[in-house]
């Protein structure tokens, strides 16, 4: 029996009841709404300045699309992106990284040797080359020694194909979407399901970039203006693992910003080339918190910043990080929930399989329970479910 075939009844059932959920949802809107010409002026008023409710309108626990719905489609495509919104998401993520001709393109990293098509290109073999990011040797083909004409010929693959057997029948389907495409896709989506469509983007390397003299906020400003989404009440989050960058988008746009915190001894790498000593684990502490708190909206912890993990794997004590980071007015947008073995606490595993499901809803029910605000899920048909569920039980 092949992996697909293990795993197809788990995710049959999953998918079944989140898309209950969601058509259920379709249905009490379309029924609210009246007519597909209100849903459309409802959307083109709320593009006009003052127009929108802000990020504190959406239901908590929020459940973000991480990288889109990756856990069913490869990452960082339009089909990801739909996907996620079909199957529940709330808010829907992109990364970004430029061209060589400072296009802003959504991937993950900016090496794309696994997550497109480019080995198999023989014109851009001595593309492949060694770069240091962040201080970390990387060998691959990189977005920044390519043109978007030359990106956009290339095309997204699943990015983990070992554990995410299924997804590589979409291998080749889509290209590269730019964030331009992404807002303009947003756009067409929130006419056609009569709501605003939130987006969570994410600058990736920015000091490294600016380096290259391909400064990642500006061109993002500039495009959160042309798509009306640079209000403090757009339907958008901008976050970034460096401080200095969603402190630079401030004094560009009022949109909200979240700072991503990753293990608790690692260092933003801003602050490595700063020469600022401070760690994460400074960071969430209140007075850490404060400052965090006097230029974003929020931060996105790693999960184990929220319930640390046992010499074992399996979840502890939770942290005063939501009780703490909550009474400085933040919220939280921790990360990542998948529902693979691999991904879960020792506790949550379910035999012997590493990219079998184990149970991931008595994670979620351990993660949400502590108070957080939302969560990235490569899953989002799981993570809505497990929120329903977290509700009834309210």
């Amino acid at each position: 029996m092949t992996q697909g075939e293990r795993r197809t009844p788990a995710r049959r059932t999953v998918l079944g009841a989140a898309g209950a959920t969601v058509l259920g949802a379709s249905a009490a809107l379309a029924a609210g709404t009246g007519t597909a010409q209100a849903a459309d002026a409802d959307l083109a008023e709320d593009r006009t300045p003052g127009r929108g409710h802000g990020y504190r309108s959406l239901p908590v626990p929020t459940v973000i699309g991480h990288r889109g719905s990756a856990g069913y489609r490869p990452e960082h495509t339009l089909g990801s992106y739909r996907h996620a919104l079909d199957i529940g998401a709330h808010v829907v993520e992109q990364d970004l990284v430029p061209t060589r001709d400072g296009h802003l393109v959504c991937r993950h990293e900016n090496d794309i040797t696994g997550t497109t098509d480019v080995a198999d290109h023989p014109e851009f073999a001595s593309r492949k080359t060694t770069k240091t990011v962040d201080g970390v040797a990387l060998t691959g083909w990189f977005t920044e020694d390519f043109t978007l004409a030359e990106l956009k010929t290339l095309r997204a693959k699943e990015r983990i194909p070992g554990t995410r057997q299924e997804n590589t029948l979409y291998d080749g389907r889509w290209t590269v979407p730019t964030f331009e495409e992404v807002l303009e896709w947003a756009e067409e989506e929130g006419r056609r399901r009569g709501r605003e469509i939130w987006l969570h983007v994410e600058t990736k390397h920015p000091s490294y970039f600016r380096c290259l003299g391909l400064g990642l906020e500006e061109r993002l400003a500039k495009l959160l203006r042309r798509y009306g989404r640079h209000r403090a009440n757009s339907p958008v989050f901008l976050q970034s693992f460096e401080p200095s960058s969603i402190q630079r988008l401030k004094k560009l746009v009022d949109a909200p910003g979240v700072v991503l915190l990753s293990g608790p001894s690692s260092r933003p790498w801003d602050f490595v080339e700063a020469g600022d000593p401070r760690t994460v684990a400074d960071l969430v502490t209140p007075e850490g918190l404060a400052w965090i708190a006097s230029y974003a909206q929020g931060i996105g912890p790693t999960l184990d910043l929220v319930i640390p993990k046992d010499a074992s794997g399996r979840l502890g004590t939770p942290t005063t990080l939501v009780r703490d980071a909550h009474a400085e007015g933040l919220i939280l947008h921790p990360y990542t929930h998948r529902n693979e073995n691999t991904f879960l606490p020792a506790d949550f595993r379910k035999g012997t399989d590493p990219t079998a499901y184990g149970d991931a809803f008595g994670a979620l029910k351990r993660y949400l329970e502590t108070g957080i605000d939302g969560i990235f899920s490569d899953n989002p048909d799981t993570a809505r479910l497990a929120a329903a569920d977290l509700a009834a039980r309210d």
